[in-house]
């Protein structure tokens, strides 16, 4: 059977062929989106992430952790649940890396309240790394877990207001020079930088 369809789901023990030579099949799927703003990460409310993923194979792609609708950058998808669960659960400390703009200028006294961790509801947050140049309303912020809002409470907590937010990093996860709007798949390095990150590494 010859399939022209990008995103056709290929059956468990299929067998592929390219031009006639035998065709490796994923076994998961890991695609890396650049999201604009005024997105939702979600299937069932619009407009939605899944909508800027046209041609690639999204039936059971599930995002790795959310970026809110006024949130731009890398958004991770993947098939494999459990390379998700490690990535989102809090015990594998995951570094997210994140460009933010604020309406004042940051301070060494919120480096170092991050840094100690701060605390949201009664619950310490784990440390957290700030950085700034010389403008301190540019800073860049790695946090180690992902909690509802978590960027824009940790600055209100302060005293300041997040007036934009982008993800520039997930893990050993870059998004580089990848165009807004666009995706593309995980390089094979990628894929395996990735599963080193959490434990899941396994030698072929």
């Amino acid at each position: 059977e010859v399939v022209r369809d990008p995103g056709f789901h290929v059956p468990e023990g299929a067998s592929l062929e390219l031009d006639g030579k035998p065709l490796a099949v994923r076994r998961h799927h890991h695609l890396l989106l650049h999201k604009p703003a005024g997105y939702v990460t979600s299937r069932t409310e619009g407009p939605s992430v899944y909508a800027l993923l046209s041609g690639f194979p999204t039936r059971d792609l599930a995002p790795v952790g959310r970026l809110d609708k006024d949130t731009e950058g890398l958004l991770l998808f993947t098939t494999d649940g459990e390379l998700l669960h490690r990535l989102t659960h809090p015990r594998h400390k995951v570094a997210k890396r994140y460009l933010v703009h604020l309406e004042r200028p940051a301070t060494e006294e919120d480096q170092k309240a991050f840094a100690e961790g701060l605390s949201l509801d009664g619950k310490r947050l784990l440390p957290a790394e700030l950085s700034f140049g010389e403008d301190p309303t540019w800073v860049e912020l790695v946090l180690r877990e992902g909690r509802f809002h978590q960027v824009k409470r940790m600055f209100q907590a302060r005293g300041n207001r997040v007036l934009y937010l982008k993800r520039l990093a997930l893990g050993p996860i870059e998004l580089g020079n990848l165009p807004q709007g666009e995706a593309r798949f995980l390089t094979p390095e990628e894929e395996e930088a990735l599963y080193r990150a959490v434990g899941l590494f396994t030698e072929p």
